[in-house]
């Protein structure tokens, strides 16, 4: 076996080397990406997130109901605000109206003394009833 046999065998080799030896190390080096890319996360670390994640969505909820009774209460000091007042103001001369009214009644001769009632209500003798 001279050199004349020995280049063309080796080249012929080389060519099938080549044609299945790079789609072989193409498919190797995207198996490693591809691992390198979604590390394994052991067990009690993936728990441990979950616990995580529901205590923030509990902690979620809670916040949307607080800003919920914001959001109302806000709404109702606004429309107080807005809202016309109850009872017209009185003029000054209605009041005095009033006060000179009231000077002009007679004072009550005696005021009758108040009663404990035994379940905690305080009366007067005039407001109770007679059977």
């Amino acid at each position: 076996m001279g050199p004349e046999v020995i280049v063309p065998v080796s080249g012929i080799v080389m060519i099938i080397a080549l044609s299945l030896g790079i789609p072989l190390v193409r498919a190797y080096s995207k198996r490693m990406e591809a691992a390198s890319r979604t590390p394994a996360l052991p067990s009690d670390l993936v728990a441990r997130l979950e616990r995580i994640e529901q205590g923030i969505e509990a902690m979620s909820t809670e916040v949307e109901r607080i800003s919920e009774g914001q959001r109302f209460t806000t709404k109702l000091l606004s429309e107080s605000r807005s809202a016309p007042p109850a009872l017209p103001a009185q003029s000054a001369q209605n009041a005095q109206n009033a006060q000179n009214a009231q000077s002009a009644q007679p004072a009550p001769a005696e005021q009758k003394p108040q009663q404990n009632i035994p379940n905690g209500t305080v009366l007067v003798e005039s407001a109770r009833r007679t059977s």
